[in-house]
C-alpha cells in the first residue's frame, strides 16, 4: 500500500503504515459471542454422543462463520460512523436470538436459529453493498457475489429449519458447505465471475488483532466455566486439583498462541503483498480449529470439575484429549504461515496426546486431564525455550 486510501461511502480511511485499532463498538459486538460459546459448550456437554458432537459442531461452524464475516466487514467499514454502529447493534440483537436458540436448534427452536442466522449473514452483506458506495466498484462487486452465495445458503438454512431430524441435518450441512467453499471458490458467480484476493484489501494488523481478541474471549469463557462450576463444589483436595488443572491448561493455551505466534502472524499479514490471501487462509479457516479446541477444552473443564474420579468415558476423553489436540493442530498450522514449517514442539505435543489415548480405560478423568495439561505446558515451555532471543 503506497499511499493513503481515502474514505469511500462508510469505509475506513486508511493511512500507510498505520494500524486501525479495534473499536469499542467491535468489542461490544463480540460480547454476544461469549454467550454463544457458552451455549455451544453447554449443548455439547448435554449430549456427548457422536451425533451430539456432530450437531454441536455444525452449530459451531455457523457461529464462527457469522463472527469472522463480521470481522472482515468491520475491517472495511468504519464502526465509528452511526450507520455502521447501528448495523452492529442490529447484528447483536439477532446474535442474541441465535445464541438463545442453540440448545434447541435441532428441535423446536430451529426456525428461530435459521432466521437469525440468515438475517445476520444476508443483512450484513446487503448493508455493505449500500455502505461501500459507487467509489469502490471492485469491493462492492465482491459483496454482490458474497450476497448471492449467502442467499443460496440461506434458502437451505430456512428449508432445513422447516424439516425435522435427518432432513434438517442434511440441508444445514449443505448450507454450511456452500458457505465454507465460497471463499475458496473466490465467490464465483454466474455473469459476475469471481473475486481475487487483490479485491480483499484488508488491513492485516486490524484483522489479526480482532482474531486475537476473539481467542481471548474464548479462553475467558473457559475460565468463567471453571470458576462458576468450582464455586458450587466442595473445596476439597480433589476438586482443588481439578480446578488447578483447568486453570493451568488455559494459561498454557494462552501462552502457546500469544507468546510469539499472534505477534508474528500479525507482522506477517501486515507486510505481505497479498494480505487478502493470508486473511482467508490464516484467519478465516485456520483459526476455526483453534477456537473449536478452546470450546472442547471448556467442556473438558466442566467434566474434570464435576466428575474428577471414576471411570473415564470415551466421550469425556474425546473432550479432554481432543480439545488440546485440536488447539495445537490449529495453532501449528497457523504458525506455518509465518514460520514455513509446522513447529516441532506442537508435533511432539500432538504425539503425546495421541499416546495418552492408551491410558483412557485405566485412569480417572482428572489424571487424564492433568496429563493433557502437562502436554500443553510442555509445548509452551519448549517453544519459549527454542525461540528465546528470536522475539522481535
Amino acid at each position: 500500500m503506497h499511499g493513503a486510501i481515502p474514505r469511500t461511502g462508510l469505509l475506513r480511511a486508511r493511512e500507510p503504515h498505520a494500524h486501525a485499532k479495534v473499536s469499542f463498538a467491535e468489542l461490544f459486538f463480540d460480547l454476544v459471542f461469549v454467550f454463544a460459546i457458552t451455549q455451544l459448550s453447554h449443548a455439547l456437554l448435554a449430549d456427548m454422543s457422536l451425533a451430539g458432537m456432530l450437531r454441536t459442531g455444525m452449530l459451531f461452524l455457523g457461529v464462527w462463520w457469522v463472527w469472522i464475516y463480521t470481522a472482515w466487514v468491520t475491517n472495511w467499514v468504519d464502526p465509528e460512523r452511526p450507520p455502521a454502529r447501528l448495523m452492529l447493534f442490529a447484528m447483536m440483537g439477532a446474535g442474541l436470538v441465535l445464541s438463545m436458540s442453540i440448545p434447541g436448534a435441532f428441535g423446536e427452536k430451529g426456525l428461530a436459529f435459521a432466521l437469525a442466522y440468515v438475517a445476520m449473514q444476508v443483512g450484513r452483506s446487503a448493508f455493505m453493498i449500500w455502505a461501500i458506495g459507487p467509489g469502490d466498484r471492485a469491493l462492492r462487486l465482491n459483496f454482490v457475489r458474497i450476497l448471492a452465495w449467502l442467499v443460496l445458503s440461506g434458502v437451505c438454512w430456512i428449508a432445513g429449519a422447516l424439516q425435522q431430524g435427518e432432513a434438517r441435518i442434511l440441508l444445514w450441512a449443505i448450507a454450511l458447505g456452500i458457505e465454507y467453499v465460497s471463499p475458496a471458490a473466490y465467490f464465483w458467480t454466474p455473469f459476475l465471475g469471481r473475486s481475487t484476493t487483490g479485491d480483499w484489501r484488508v488491513e492485516g494488523a486490524h484483522l489479526a488483532e480482532r482474531c486475537a481478541l476473539f481467542i481471548i474471549i474464548a479462553l475467558g469463557e473457559s475460565i468463567l466455566v471453571s470458576g462458576a462450576t468450582f464455586e458450587k463444589l466442595p473445596w476439597d483436595a480433589l476438586h482443588i486439583a481439578a480446578f488447578a488443572t483447568c486453570f493451568l491448561g488455559t494459561l498454557a493455551m494462552w501462552w502457546i498462541y500469544f507468546h510469539l505466534g499472534a505477534e508474528r502472524g500479525s507482522a506477517h499479514i501486515a507486510h505481505d503483498g497479498d494480505p487478502g490471501r493470508i486473511a482467508r487462509l490464516g484467519y478465516t479457516y485456520l483459526h476455526l480449529p483453534i477456537v473449536a479446541g478452546i470450546v472442547l477444552c471448556a467442556v473438558s473443564d466442566e467434566i474434570l470439575l464435576a466428575h474428577p474420579y471414576g471411570h473415564t468415558e470415551w466421550s469425556a476423553a474425546a473432550a479432554i484429549l481432543g480439545g488440546p489436540a485440536l488447539y495445537l493442530a490449529g495453532c501449528g498450522c497457523f504458525k506455518t504461515l509465518s514460520a514455513t514449517r509446522f513447529p516441532l514442539s506442537h508435533l511432539v505435543g500432538l504425539g503425546v496426546l495421541a499416546a495418552l489415548t492408551a491410558l483412557v480405560p485405566f485412569v480417572w478423568p482428572l489424571a487424564l486431564g492433568a496429563l493433557a495439561t502437562a502436554a500443553l505446558i510442555l509445548v509452551a515451555a519448549w517453544e519459549h525455550t527454542s525461540l528465546r532471543g528470536r522475539r522481535s
